[in-house]
């Protein structure tokens, strides 16, 4: 290796930093070692593909980073010089923390410390899933990680790394720069964990290492990557900001530019020009792309196997068709369910998955230790768990672990070939909302099932009824909630968050029995969801009342009608307010249209939401309190959400 290539790398991290007034140029530095091996000497990747299906992943876990990460992508020449200098400028490719679907070689967004390692166990997760489906010739490769001190203080790291070392996560191999500083001071003052003992004893091959040291460095990869049987954690034990002048071992150099003076006395303890930024010459970066025409050979065989595979085995033809397939071209035939029958809208989604199980190959996903209760014992039986013994399984088992499930699903996603679900109660939906959020922020079309939706669960009390959940999630960008009436409004949800290319779901389901809407008394229910919001029940002429109600409360307000005869009532069904929003203006109006003499929505939750709809004047019958533990009807007695009281509310308002 060019004995300047990891300084002309910290002189890159110092400009950028420095250009930008902005950044972490301390990690950066001393994790720049690590890096430049891997890159180097290890990496596969295809110089003219970065989004080839076999090529290792690197997550840049410590994701503040970013300067090192946009350093190493510059010199595999997938990054301009000129984006390099608009390091976290408007437009640019190379922001603050790392997008995936922005850069070019970014494998994951990683803000957000800790998920970044969780994201990597999804990866490998889904990885070796694919390698036992697809053959080892079509799908071989690592996963690496470089994570940082504040990622393993994070909870969802360690949840995530408890399931890698249980299934066994072979080709997972996560570096630990341990630099022993973060941003606010030392680490001595906030941890003295062992990680050797911790991840020993979470089934993990652990090596320290001296993090600047290359043969060390290179011996400790080739030992990860004999290990099969564990994930691999290396511990390089390194200093902040190494190299600088005056600097190592400060916590200022971890979220702040090195002054120019440090700089230029840094750059001549490191042998660069002091007075040239962006210093990168031609034999740096041609003994650092020494390795590419073997990985542009070895992309190229590969896709000659592939084809020919495909040519000649038909399983694997239909296999690899699966793994490639549009989400948009998906099609379902779903289990009939009986007009005369109550169902859960959780009950229906148990029945939709299961009929999920043969029609979609590629589906996996599992529920945070809440099978029977999420519906999906069955899926789990029949399909089995994943685990390092049955890589074919399709059931995640994921534990009392909703953060980390989603942050692993998020990783599936990313990893591509595979749709993932999660699954748990709409109540702790609060434990995994960020890697919710990062789901929507990296366009990643994740199911996340929540059950349990309202107060209607009853006797279990506040601490499981959700009152604030869903309009809370609502407020995510990029997302949709998914609210369904009844079981067949629940199919038409479930399919539309499985068609999504780009925007992940939520559908939350009541544990209670909900009457089925009769396709026969409403033939337009399938294509009314799929607009978000329709007309399920109407009157003659111009409404008195526009009634809009979501999941459980559609059925009220139904049955509220059957109370105001005398009035023309109009009932909306809006079991996604995102959908409806992207509707044209025509076609809202023509739902809820003007000139009623009142506008009112029931959902058993936060009311301010519906305002958009109702009017400052309207009524709302919501939640605005947390729950008590009683049977469902008491609780809805008390809380007024019966047709009686929802039928009083709307006559004193038309007075």
């Amino acid at each position: 290796m060019n004995p300047m290539l990891v300084n002309v790398v910290k002189g890159l991290i110092m400009d950028a930093t420095r250009a930008a007034n902005s950044g972490h140029p301390g990690g950066a530095m001393s994790s720049a070692d690590y890096a430049c091996v891997l890159f180097r000497d290890f990496l596969k990747y295809d110089p003219s593909d970065p989004k080839w299906f076999d090529r290792d992943r690197f997550v840049l876990s410590a994701g503040h980073e970013s300067m090192l990460l946009y350093s190493l992508l510059h010199l595999a020449g997938f990054l301009s010089m000129d984006e390099i200098k608009r390091f976290r400028q408007w437009g640019s490719l190379t922001p603050g923390h790392p997008e995936h679907d922005l850069t070019p070689g970014v494998e994951a967004t990683t803000g957000p410390l800790g998920q970044g390692l969780a994201m990597a166990v999804g990866m490998a997760a889904a990885e070796a899933h694919l390698r036992a489906r697809l053959g080892a010739d079509v799908c071989d490769h690592y996963t690496y990680v470089l994570a940082s001190d504040g990622d393993f203080q994070e909870g969802v790291a360690y949840g995530a790394a408890t399931l890698a070392g249980l299934w066994g996560l072979g080709k997972l191999i996560v570096y630990y720069d341990s630099n022993k500083v973060q941003l606010a001071g030392p680490t001595s003052r906030v941890d003295c964990t062992d990680y050797r003992k911790i991840y020993e004893g979470i089934c993990w091959q652990v090596i320290d290492i001296d993090g600047h040291d290359h043969e060390q460095i290179r011996r400790a990869i080739a030992e990860a990557q004999q290990e099969t049987g564990r994930p691999t954690l290396i511990i390089g034990h390194t200093v902040m900001a190494k190299g600088s002048a005056s600097r190592e071992g400060d916590f200022g150099t971890h979220g702040e530019p090195l002054s120019p003076e440090e700089i230029a006395a840094t750059k001549k303890r490191l042998g660069l020009p002091e007075a040239e930024a962006f210093y990168c010459p031609a034999e740096v970066g041609g003994d650092f792309r020494g390795r590419q025409p073997a990985l542009s050979r070895l992309a190229e065989a590969w896709r000659g196997n592939l084809a020919d595979k495909k040519a000649h085995n038909a399983e694997f033809a239909a296999a690899w068709e699966w793994t490639t397939k549009d989400r948009g071209a998906l099609t379902f035939e779903w289990p009939a369910f009986d007009p005369a029958k109550k169902y859960a809208t959780r009950q229906a989604w148990g029945a939709c998955l299961n009929a999920l199980i043969e029609q979609l190959p590629p589906l996996v996903g599992g529920s945070a230790d809440l099978d029977p209760s999420n519906q999906t014992a069955k899926f789990r039986d029949t399909v089995g768990n994943f685990n390092a013994d049955t890589p074919l399984g399709r059931n995640l088992a994921f534990g009392v672990r909703e953060f980390p499930m989603g942050a692993i699903a998020n990783g599936i996603a990313l990893h591509g070939g595979l749709i993932p679900f999660t699954a748990t109660f709409l109540t702790f939906s609060d434990y995994m909302r960020n890697a919710v959020r990062m789901s929507a922020l990296q366009k990643l079309p994740v199911l996340h099932v929540y059950t349990h939706d309202s107060f209607h669960l009853g006797e279990d009390g506040p601490t499981h009824q959700s009152i604030e959940h869903v309009a809370s999630l609502r407020l995510i960008p990029n997302l949709l909630v998914l609210r369904p009436a009844d079981a067949i409004e629940t199919a038409a949800c479930l399919e539309i968050a499985l068609r999504q290319e780009e925007t992940p779901s939520c559908l939350c389901l009541t544990r209670q029995g909900l009457p089925t809407l009769d396709p026969a008394v409403f033939p337009q229910v399938a294509a009314g969801v799929a607009r978000g919001g329709y007309v399920l029940a109407d009157c003659e002429g111009t409404p008195d009342v526009v009634l809009l109600a979501t999941g459980s409360e559609v059925s009220l307000a139904l049955d509220t009608v059957k109370l105001l005869k005398d009035l023309k009532i109009r009932v909306v069904s809006m079991p996604c307010v995102e959908l409806f929003e992207m509707q044209d203006e025509a076609y809202k109006t023509s739902v809820i249209p003007e000139g009623a003499r009142l506008y009112a929505a029931a959902e058993a939750g936060r009311p301010e939401g519906w305002h958009r709809y109702v009017g400052r004047k309207g009524l709302i019958l919501g939640i605005d309190h947390f729950g008590h533990s009683a049977p469902a009807n008491v609780l809805a007695e008390e809380y007024g959400f019966t047709p009686e009281n929802l039928a009083r509310l709307i006559r004193e308002r038309l007075v």
